[in-house]
């Protein structure tokens, strides 16, 4: 009897001491679609320090400039059928609070955060759109016309968006372009100038590869990568050109993430389908190592330091932890089961 009181303590005790502990400055956001929760990670110690609810069907998350509060997609599916909301978690408290109805915009996937405002796709509705965070309201949304438009970057200076569109093979430019003046007689000397149109969004479509999905922009802004899942192929875009520089044949079937090291010298891919996750040289545009994770991984989180990738292995129920340095696996996190999206989170 005492024996197993004594043991009930210490489970007690030990529960205690990893979901009773401060959020830390720095914090890995780790998504589990089994569980419904977001796992808040110690980078240090790798150990989950606490959880929240986020909702049915969580895919993506992503945390504020000032690393107080995450958002996370509820996403359901591109269909008909799809979910329409976004969980909402307060970092510092640990604690769900609630969640942002997007109405009519079903199946929000892709999220990033810029200028104040949280941006998402949503592949049911063609369309990506923000919400402003003070609000909790949708405030601009924008029609794509590709089928299932997926993932969204924005730039920080609010200058470029981009999104990939995984049926329609493509991946969306989006500029702000300012109209000229139409042609007429100048106005009378003395008079007011004429009022400037107000920029327009303006979209440039550029064909990647069959099953376009995962993708990163370098950290120069020069170059978008995109994985086509269909086709195995990573296609090179040049931004400036609006057009493919170069396609590599990866051998990335079923691609579902890929992300940049903060040094932009090399590109990690993911495949769900795949026992290892693809390096590739961005000087020499080419594979350049394998590493083995397991039997499948989603999301990808880089450390900003640059010292270490967090790929999360879905079907094995783990976060691999990789070494940027020696492109080895050097440990492995429990968040939960079937981890996808992931994040970084700073408190200013």
């Amino acid at each position: 009897m005492r024996r197993g009181l004594l043991f009930a303590l210490f489970a007690l005790m030990f529960v205690a001491s990893i979901y009773g502990q401060a959020t830390p400055k720095e914090s890995l956001l780790v998504l589990s679609k089994h569980d419904h929760t977001l796992a808040i990670v110690d980078p240090a110690t790798l150990k989950v320090v606490a959880t929240a609810p986020v909702g049915d069907d969580p895919h993506e998350v992503i945390a504020t400039a000032d690393g107080k509060m995450a958002y996370v997609s509820n996403y359901g599916g591109g269909g008909a059928g799809a979910l329409h909301t976004l969980a909402v978690i307060d970092l510092v408290n640990q604690k769900a609070l609630a969640s942002i109805d997007l109405g009519a915009l079903k199946g929000p996937h892709g999220l990033d955060f810029a200028g104040g405002k949280v941006w998402f796709t949503a592949e049911a509705a063609k369309v990506f759109g923000s919400v402003d965070p003070a609000t909790g309201k949708v405030d601009f949304v924008l029609g794509s016309g590709q089928n299932r438009t997926h993932m969204v970057y924005v730039t920080q200076d609010l200058s470029k968006i981009f999104t990939s569109n995984i049926q329609s093979g493509t991946v969306s430019i989006w500029e702000k372009v300012r109209p000229s003046l139409p042609s007429g007689p100048p106005p009378p000397a003395g008079g007011p100038a004429p009022a400037p149109f107000p920029a327009e969004w303006s979209q440039f479509l550029v064909a990647v590869g069959a099953g376009s999905e995962g993708f990163d922009v370098s950290p120069d802004g020069q170059e978008l990568w995109a994985a086509n899942s269909q086709a195995g192929t990573i296609a090179v875009v040049n931004i400036a050109d609006k057009s493919v520089a170069r396609t590599i044949s990866a051998n990335v079937r079923g691609a579902n993430r890929l992300k940049f090291t903060p040094d932009g010298k090399l590109v990690f891919v993911s495949s769900l389908g795949g026992a290892d996750i693809a390096v590739l040289d961005t000087g020499l545009k080419e594979v350049v190592k394998r590493i083995p994770i397991g039997h499948g991984a989603a999301g990808i989180q880089m450390e900003p330091n640059g010292a270490r990738a967090f790929v999360a292995c879905t079907p094995d129920n783990y976060v691999a932890v990789i070494d940027l340095k020696t492109l080895t696996v050097t440990g492995k996190i429990d968040a939960g089961g079937n981890p996808d999206g992931m994040a970084w989170a700073r408190q200013r």
